[in-house]
């Protein structure tokens, strides 16, 4: 058998408590750095055949896939300035959409609530030791619940852009295509102050998105 030498079972011995007290890197993240930006596009679209647009005055609000309304508020507000600048700097005139655009954008905040069960189970004993029951009058007790099982809900939302093919609508029987498609989730994805970064990116990966 192979003997390890005192200098290097210490390495060994360092490396390994060194290991131990990085950080996880994905618990020392931005909110920016926290968000996903997602693009599609239709491969047989050609982009550079556009030569006008139009974008939707107010974003649609999407609350689990039914459609809630529309609204205006500041981040939406902001979007569709961000976005109009993004298509007018890659070429494309903005237009209003009594002018016949050859491109139609629809914006949407996509909200979706899920559910689920969460066990109690270990829940109870883990935070037990933070609860005083000698405030109570009762020392030396500790917490029971008789329930183990509850209900939790998360509610998560996005940003969605769609870019619509109104130039060859009529030739395809009067359908309208989605030939690109931007979704930012994330963080504080809804917050104004983070609007412009988030279309931006999402353009910034789409550079055949161009007159």
């Amino acid at each position: 058998m192979k003997k390890i030498s005192k200098a290097v079972m210490g390495a060994i011995l360092g490396a390994l408590l060194l290991g131990s007290c990085k950080k996880d890197p994905l618990n020392n993240l931005t909110n920016d750095e926290s968000r996903i930006y997602i693009t599609n596009y239709d491969s047989t679209a050609k982009f550079s055949s556009y030569n006008t647009f139009s974008v939707n005055d107010s974003v649609d609000v999407i609350q689990d896939n039914q459609f809630a309304g529309r609204e205006r508020g500041n981040f939406d507000s902001t979007v569709i300035t961000a976005v109009s600048q993004q298509m007018q700097q890659r070429g494309y005139q903005l237009v209003s959409k009594e002018s016949s655009p050859n491109l139609a954008i629809n914006i949407s905040r996509v909200i979706n609530t899920s559910t689920g069960i969460f066990d109690y189970s270990n829940y109870w004993d883990y935070y037990g030791g933070y609860w005083d029951p000698f405030y109570w009058g009762y020392p030396g007790y500790g917490y029971y619940a008789p329930y183990a099982i509850g209900i939790y809900t998360i509610q998560t939302g996005g940003l969605e852009i769609d870019l619509l093919d109104l130039q060859n609508a009529k030739a395809n029987n009067n359908k309208l295509t989605v030939i690109w498609t931007g979704l930012a989730r994330g963080e504080q994805v809804f917050n104004s102050a983070n609007a412009n970064a988030e279309v931006m990116a999402l353009f910034s990966q789409s550079p055949y998105l161009k007159k």
